[in-house]
């Protein structure tokens, strides 16, 4: 498929251009940080920052959450995330 966008520069306001379901875990950090997270099911997410601040939201299902985590903690994250970046 052709894709005229494809030698443009990606950057934070750009679309995203890959995505992965999000296994939380209290141990391992994301393997891509993400430029944002969809919520595919609601419901609370853990998330810890660059800085190890940890903060728990409640969500609900078809937000976008415009933050750059490190980590989805496993304790406490019952959403469904998605990773856009």
């Amino acid at each position: 498929m052709s894709d005229p966008f494809d030698s443009d520069y990606v950057n934070l306001t750009s679309p995203a251009v890959s995505h992965f379901p999000i296994s939380p875990d209290d141990a391992a950090d994301l393997p891509v940080r993400p430029r944002a997270i969809f919520v595919n099911a609601g419901g609370t997410a853990v998330l810890q920052d660059k800085d190890g601040v940890v903060v728990s939201y409640d969500l609900t299902a078809g937000a976008v959450l415009s933050i750059r985590p490190l980590r989805v903690l496993d304790t406490g994250t019952t959403a469904q995330l998605i990773a856009w970046y």
